[in-house]
């Protein structure tokens, strides 16, 4: 058993050797300005299964200096899906997205709903979800710690303590499952036709809804045989062919 671990181990640690060398002759390529080369060198990397913001940002780079505008966007939004906070990938995404044609506002949102929205975004879904954790296992200690002592004042202090940890798990877990709600909606896709047209029902024959060009955005709603409903980020909402578009959270 211990041998086969290890054969594991060492057939792993391998592949993870082999592709930091790979990694490291597709970034030389880069800088030597031979970016089709370098594309071809991250692909063998991709290929092998692994999958990082790194990998996704230099792939990114390389289909930017190309003009590759839905390739660019595809790679750098893959990369910040995985570092989400990371600046220079931030950057470049805006700089690609210069390229599109298509200038979308987004939907303004208002009120309670914004807040909302922005309360949960300051962490992930993971992220709230280990608070909510924490935030239980404070209040049985708390409660514990009240149960057990003695004296009033002590007994008070615990006990309000107890039962605010308890009120801001059940607010956490509120947030945990409304970001979880959010995670699960959240299809996203870049449009990699060079330009197709968005249908008001799904089929050919129905009317033209409106245009679409690569590198676009959109969130797919609902899938139907060879149609994807989509949403644009002003809510405006159509069917699109499965062939003119490719989802972002495929890995």
């Amino acid at each position: 058993m211990k041998n086969a671990l290890y054969i594991i181990l060492i057939f792993f640690g391998s592949i993870s050797a082999q592709n930091e060398k790979i990694f490291d002759q597709a970034n030389t390529l880069y800088n030597e300005g031979k970016f089709s080369d370098a594309l071809s060198r991250y692909d063998v990397i991709l290929n092998s299964g692994e999958h990082s913001a790194e990998l996704y940002y230099n792939i990114a780079n390389a289909h930017y200096k190309l003009n590759n505008i839905a390739l660019s966007i595809y790679y750098y939004e893959k990369a910040l899906a995985l570092k989400p906070k990371d600046k220079d990938i931030q950057n470049n995404l805006a700089f690609a997205n210069n390229m599109r044609i298509d200038a979308i506002d987004n939907l303004p949102e208002v009120g309670l709903s914004k807040f909302i929205k922005k309360v949960t975004n300051i962490q992930s879904f993971n992220g709230w979800a280990k608070l909510a954790v924490i935030l239980v296992i404070v209040f049985v200690v708390l409660y514990l710690v009240y149960y057990f002592s003695f004296g009033t004042q002590k007994k008070r202090i615990f006990f309000v303590s107890s039962i605010l940890s308890i009120v801001l798990a059940f607010i956490v877990l509120t947030i945990t499952f409304y970001s979880y709600s959010l995670d699960k909606k959240n299809n996203p896709a870049i449009v990699f036709a060079q330009e197709t047209q968005v249908k008001s029902e799904p089929n050919l024959r129905s009317d033209e809804a409106f245009v679409l060009h690569e590198g676009t955005k959109v969130q797919v709603l609902d899938s139907v045989n060879n149609w994807n409903e989509i949403m644009l980020s002003n809510g405006k909402t159509g069917w699109i062919s499965k062939s003119d578009i490719k989802l972002l959270n495929t890995f």
